[in-house]
């Protein structure tokens, strides 16, 4: 008689979809045993999680906890007995075959679709890394670099700006990570002119890309300003473009949930830069790789140590654990001979293929070695809690400060202070100007729901502007609402993350309309009845505050600890600060998220270390 896998798969452990998932393995294999179902239920429950696959050896032997009471509530049997037992299952392949479920060498149990994806993945990036590029004469890219981006500072160490152009220049993968305010923006618009200088082609086609409406917009804005100050030819200038797009609307999506761009349907580019990569996930990254020409050349920029992706895998983070395994000895001296910087040995050989397209940016031009925004960041990074802590605490620091508030009226207080200091014009003004200066301050929360979720404190401002005589918040649209989209309308061309505000229309009769601003510098408006689905946005998720930044910042934590609450929620949420951040919660919450890291299983990075 097959088992009852409702009843073995306990609801506190296990999604409905979890348990409907390990049935259906049963099913197609013809078996009973409890440990197939097992397995296949913590497949799916760790792709809901964000993990690429599942890690049998970690798990095997160890009880499975209630997470509500820690009381152990499953066995779970040995690695060797589990393995066993899978390898023998029909439902069960090795990589490349086509079954529901895959086992790799190494225990590492997959969904098919997530197998098939990070072995194509790391596939395509080894390629593109491994692809040798002609180099034009090194007198040329010396010249260009030192034009470029300058000459180099003592004062600052390794020049890796100035490594990564010539990463860059030499492979047709680039991977650039670092943290605020090391110039990762300048960075690439400097090198994109770089490469055009040096393109064999008439004129080098380049897409620019982010993740979310939001970040496309920043980048844009950001590439505006930047190539003005470019020391290069009107021509080089003109080429590098000012649109960027989402990678979904650069990818096209198709009536099926898919996109019109493939292997079959390449992009018709030479170059694409993706910004804000950590927020990209496995999936959507292949399917870029999928689309791009195999000629063509790939830029990530981002910053490892923010939040990972929502949906699974961390494709920033794993590649750029090869940015510590020290470069190739040919790569080292090409370095030295062409930019005079020496590159520092932190492994001996071989290295992977991939380490010599991974440059990390360390020294950041923002925040000086006295900024508590840097320090806290360092610290965090670093899992020092109480270095953390006393940072915050200390009195002296002008830019990052702690407050721990003990109930609602308190925390109501604070905020009423908060607003009234970092929005002293209320939403009175021009659009742009009211715009421009919700953008000075922003409060962050690390949950949505819960008393000091984003649904709660976006009400509680609603309700202390309103007795401020500021908003009338009657009804979904008020004048001063500022919004947040959450779905992409390509036709209006409003994207997730794209944020505005609802005020009166001096050109319609004073109705109320939804402003945006535009990537050119100007505006965007809509009647609010046409706009996508959208929220309040007074206060915003931490996740959601990717690809943004805010003069002041003001991070909420919730009352208790959670297992939501990590070190690179903690980091994001700093780094989204230019002048200032204030963090408001219990000190043990606090430290207890220091001291949690976000670790999301893959074979990415062992995939990426094949030798040279």
């Amino acid at each position: 008689m097959r088992p009852d896998i409702s009843g073995y798969l306990p609801a506190p452990l296990f999604s409905a979809l979890n348990r409907h998932f390990a049935a259906f393995i049963l099913r197609i294999s013809g078996s009973e045993e409890v440990e197939l179902a097992l397995a296949a239920a913590l497949a799916s429950r760790s792709s809901e999680q964000g993990h690429i696959c599942l890690d049998l050896a970690q798990i095997a032997g160890v009880p499975l906890e209630n997470p509500e009471t820690g009381a152990a509530i499953l066995e779970v049997p040995s690695f060797a007995t589990w393995r066993s037992i899978l390898e023998n299952s029909p439902a069960v392949g090795r990589g490349g075959e086509f079954k529901p479920l895959i086992l790799d060498a190494a225990g590492r149990l997959y969904l098919h679709r997530y197998w098939q994806a990070e072995a194509a993945l790391a596939e395509d990036f080894l390629r593109r890394a491994s692809a040798p590029c002609p180099l034009p004469p090194g007198e040329k890219i010396r010249d260009g670099i030192e034009r470029l981006f300058g000459k180099p500072s003592a004062d600052i160490g390794c020049d890796w700006q100035r490594v990564a152009a010539l990463a860059a220049l030499r492979s047709r993968l680039c991977v650039i990570s670092g943290g605020p305010g090391t110039g990762k923006t300048t960075t690439v618009v400097r090198l994109l002119a770089l490469l055009r200088e040096n393109s064999a082609l008439p004129g080098l086609r380049i897409a620019l890309s982010a993740p979310t409406g939001k970040a496309a917009s920043r980048l844009a804005g950001s590439i505006h300003a930047s190539k003005a100050a470019l020391n290069c030819s009107e021509a080089v200038r003109a080429d590098i473009p000012d649109d960027v797009f989402t990678i979904h609307r650069l990818l096209e999506p198709d009536r099926a949930g898919g996109f019109r761009r493939s292997r079959q349907n390449p992009l018709p580019v030479d170059l694409v830069v993706v910004d804000e990569a950590s927020m990209v996930d496995l999936s959507l990254m292949h399917a870029l790789v999928q689309a791009l020409p195999e000629s063509a050349r790939l830029i990530l920029l981002g910053d490892r140590d923010q939040l990972a992706s929502v949906e699974a895998g961390a494709v920033l983070g794993d590649i750029c654990g090869e940015g510590e395994r020290g470069y190739s000895t040919g790569f080292s001296a090409l370095v030295e001979q062409i930019t005079g910087e020496a590159l520092p040995r932190t492994t001996s050989e071989p290295v992977s293929t991939l380490c010599d397209s991974v440059i990390v940016l360390r020294h950041t031009y923002r925040f000086g070695a006295e900024s508590g925004i840097g320090r806290l960041a360092a610290a965090l990074n670093r899992g020092d809690a109480e270095e953390a802590l006393s940072l915050l605490r200390t009195s002296s620091l002008e830019d990052a400060g702690f407050m721990e508030t003990s109930g609602l009226e308190e925390m109501s207080s604070l905020l009423r202070e908060r607003i009234r200091s970092f929005w002293p014009g209320g939403f009175a003004g021009t659009p742009q100007q009211v715009l421009a200066r919700l953008e000075t301050f922003r409060i962050l929360c690390a949950l949505r729901r819960g008393p000091r979720g984003v649904e709660t404190i976006n009400r509680l401002v609603e309700q202390i502007l309103a007795r401020e005589g500021v908003i009338s918040p009657h009804g979904q649209h008020y004048a001063g609402r500022p919004i947040m989209v959450t779905r992409n309308d390509y036709r209006l061309g409003l994207f997730n993350g794209d944020t505005g505000v609802v005020l009166p229309d001096p050109e319609a009769d004073g109705a109320l309309r939804a402003f945006f601003p535009s990537a050119q510098g100007g505006l965007k408006k809509f009647s609010p009845s046409r706009l996508p689905e959208h929220e309040t946005v007074f206060a915003m998720t931490v996740h959601k505050s990717q690809g943004s930044e805010f003069d002041r910042v003001l991070l909420v934590l919730p009352d208790t600890a959670s297992e939501l609450l990590t070190r690179e929620l903690l980091y994001t949420a700093v780094t989204r600060a230019r002048r200032h951040v204030e963090i408001l919660g219990p000190p043990d919450v606090l430290k207890a998220a220091v001291r949690r890291r976000i670790e999301r299983t893959s074979g990415l990075r062992e995939r990426a270390r094949t030798q040279e």
